[in-house]
């Protein structure tokens, strides 16, 4: 039986199968005759992914920032650190994912200092996901989350509401479908790291062409299980203007040299403290 076979009263229960979205999909419908407005889907306008490899993790984003149809930043950065071993990529509000990563980030420092122990992706996971659930979603925040523990590396998809799984590779954002059809097509188990980041920059790239709210650069961090991490900023650079400006022959006489315009006259007058008066300001 499909939730949308016909209109019961609120007080009678549903046939066949109990679908848990069935009372709201009658008040969108009812909305939707009416006239109403019906809520529209967020858009993040951001793509981001992460990867496994035979030794470590990838994780990778682009560098837009959009604020509805305009372009806010060319250069943010979406890959944020959590410890020393676990780094997120962030969709979404750039103030909820800096910030929800920034508690979460303090938060497992305390727990390392406290049980003297290396913080687990896991533990992250689980404090990051505990913390949207509790929102229920109105913090505009998903996460990529990736690192390596005494487990290994993993990679885990986190979204708003805090529902969370893990893959072996995963993508978030608007241009995720472009970047998903990439992994789709050319990921392979047990894959190198050099592979295994070229493939990371394709998905961003694929993105970045197929999607207006991504654009501009491609960012990487990689994260081995031996503890160490490289973190490179603007991996690719398809958009650099300064390719462009170069080509363009800008004539001498656009440019104004020093002294091009005539002084005819200027005075001179020093001042002391004791020139300056001061009005008190009325406080009631």
């Amino acid at each position: 039986m499909s939730e949308y076979s016909h209109a019961r009263t609120p007080m009678e229960e549903p046939a066949g199968f109990s679908f848990e979205n069935t009372m709201r999909n009658e008040m969108l419908q009812r909305a939707a005759t009416s006239g109403r407005p019906l809520p529209s889907a967020t858009k993040t306008g951001t793509t981001i992914v992460g990867m496994i490899f035979d030794g470590g993790v990838v994780l990778g984003a682009d560098t837009r920032a959009t604020n509805d149809t305009t372009i806010a930043e060319k250069n943010c950065e979406k890959i944020h650190y959590i410890a020393d071993n676990i780094y997120c990529c962030g969709a979404g509000t750039a103030a909820d994912t800096e910030k929800t990563t920034d508690l979460i980030s303090s938060q497992l420092e305390l727990l390392r200092m406290n049980s003297k122990s290396q913080p687990r992706v896991v533990t992250a996971c689980t404090l990051l996901k505990r913390m949207l659930f509790r929102y229920q979603g109105h913090i505009s925040a998903a996460l990529v989350l990736g690192g390596c523990d005494v487990n290994g590396p993993h990679i885990f998809n986190i979204a708003p509401h805090g529902s969370t799984f893990s893959q072996p590779y995963t993508t978030m954002g608007s241009g995720s479908l472009a970047a998903m059809a990439v992994f789709e097509t050319e990921w392979r188990e047990n894959m190198d790291e050099r592979a295994a980041t070229e493939l990371v920059k394709k998905a961003i790239l694929a993105g970045v062409f197929n999607d207006l709210g991504s654009g501009s650069n491609c960012d990487t961090t990689v994260i081995r299980v031996d503890g160490t991490v490289t973190v490179t900023r603007g991996a690719v650079t398809p958009n650099d203007p300064l390719k462009l400006r170069s080509m363009i022959n800008r004539s001498s006489k656009m440019t104004i040299p020093l002294g091009a315009t005539p002084v005819i006259s200027s005075t001179y007058t020093p001042f002391t403290l004791a020139d300056v008066t001061v009005t008190e300001m009325e406080t009631e």
